[in-house]
């Protein structure tokens, strides 16, 4: 197994014998210093102990629904059971999981696990890429989730791979900005785009994630931008679990 592909056998013993694993990454307010919340990131190992790249995991799931669901379940309750207590907690929702079992109200199984997590508050993250059935699926779980009062966040803004969704953008909580962000601090141009949309958001009430923070010179830039917080590899993990 590696980096590139998995084998189908290969993911059958990954789900079989639940090689799963959560890493909780702090999300730390410029200002007060303090973590804001934290985001629950899955992790997945081979037999040999090694770490395979989710996206790899999850792409390969994508061609069975009911799968994708089943494991992105399990890695939600084992999310949940492991959060760092009385801090809000970043969730990434896959819309194709969440929309697999056909209920998008009171009886899908990812707003009940949701509602029913008392220990902090829940944002929900999602993601958008190139396809606009995605920006439809995501306006969908934007309204029901906001209706049972779950916040929620749109993941990798300005990632070249992804789509912008001014209507997706509208009605989230936060902006999550992509690591490309400080890789392309120097690029003139793509920056007027990235502080055009750090202002529209603050002025639409919206709080602004910089992922990507590495290193001290990247908590200066983040503060230039006027970004709300910021997460990445300069601050400690919480816990890294697993089964």
């Amino acid at each position: 197994m590696n980096n590139r592909h998995v084998s189908p056998l290969d993911l059958i013993e990954l789900i079989e014998l639940q090689r799963y694993g959560v890493e909780y990454q702090p999300i730390v307010d410029l200002k007060s210093k303090d973590i804001m919340a934290y985001e629950c990131l899955a992790r997945f190992s081979d037999k040999d102990g090694k770490n395979i790249a989710p996206d790899i995991i999850y792409a390969a799931l994508h061609d069975s629904p009911l799968t994708l669901f089943q494991v992105e379940y399990q890695q939600k309750l084992l999310q949940l059971d492991y959060a760092p207590n009385k801090s809000d907690i970043f969730i990434n929702l896959d819309q194709d999981s969440y929309f697999s079992t056909g209920e998008d109200n009171e009886n899908n199984p990812f707003l009940k696990l949701f509602k029913g997590f008392k220990s902090a508050n829940i944002v929900v993250e999602l993601i958008e890429n190139s396809e606009i059935n995605d920006a439809i699926k995501s306006l969908a779980m934007i309204d029901t989730l906001a209706k049972n009062n779950i916040n929620t966040a749109i993941d990798d803004v300005c990632n070249p791979l992804s789509m912008i969704s001014t209507s997706v953008i509208q009605l989230v909580d936060y902006i999550k900005l992509d690591k490309r962000v400080v890789a392309e601090k120097h690029n003139k141009p793509f920056m007027l785009l990235v502080e055009a949309i750090i202002s529209y958001a603050h002025s639409a009430g919206k709080k602004v994630i910089l992922e990507g923070v590495e290193t001290e010179s990247d908590i200066i830039f983040a503060r230039n931008i006027n970004t709300d917080f910021v997460q990445g590899f300069l601050f400690k993990k919480w816990f890294h679990y697993y089964k």
